[in-house]
């Protein structure tokens, strides 16, 4: 998976790029089984990951943004947000978010994988049982 990452309003540190590597790396084994290389030579997942302060004045509340965007084929995309005091509790929360997310997707092509092989059974069936 390819994971871009952009700051607006926050100059992000290495160690903020290693915290969201870690943290968003984690997602590969929730969509591990999606597609192959593209002819373009492109993963076929692309992340996208913004990490925002939301104003340049405020001292408390809730200040840090984090948002994440995964392409998926067959998807227009899923797309998780979280806004939280902590930039660090901001990523977590979209990171959790998006697993659920995944998990859901991930769910919903198995099940249509099980319907295909099920309709092709029964027809299969149904064509022997005619000759």
């Amino acid at each position: 998976m390819k994971i871009t990452i952009k700051g607006t309003n926050l100059e992000l540190s290495d160690s903020i790029y290693q915290y969201i590597h870690d943290k968003i790396g984690g997602l590969d084994k929730f969509i591990e089984d999606v597609g192959t290389e593209s002819e373009k030579g492109k993963p076929p997942v692309e992340c996208w990951v913004e990490v925002a302060r939301t104003t340049k004045h405020q001292q408390s509340g809730d200040i840090f943004r984090a948002e994440i965007q995964i392409k998926l084929p067959g998807v227009e995309g899923v797309r998780t947000e979280s806004v939280k005091w902590d930039l660090h509790q901001a990523i977590d929360e979209a990171k959790d978010e998006m697993q659920r997310s995944l998990k859901r997707y991930k769910r919903k092509q198995s099940a249509k994988q099980k319907r295909g092989a099920r309709k092709a059974k029964d027809t299969t069936r149904f064509s022997e049982s005619a000759q």
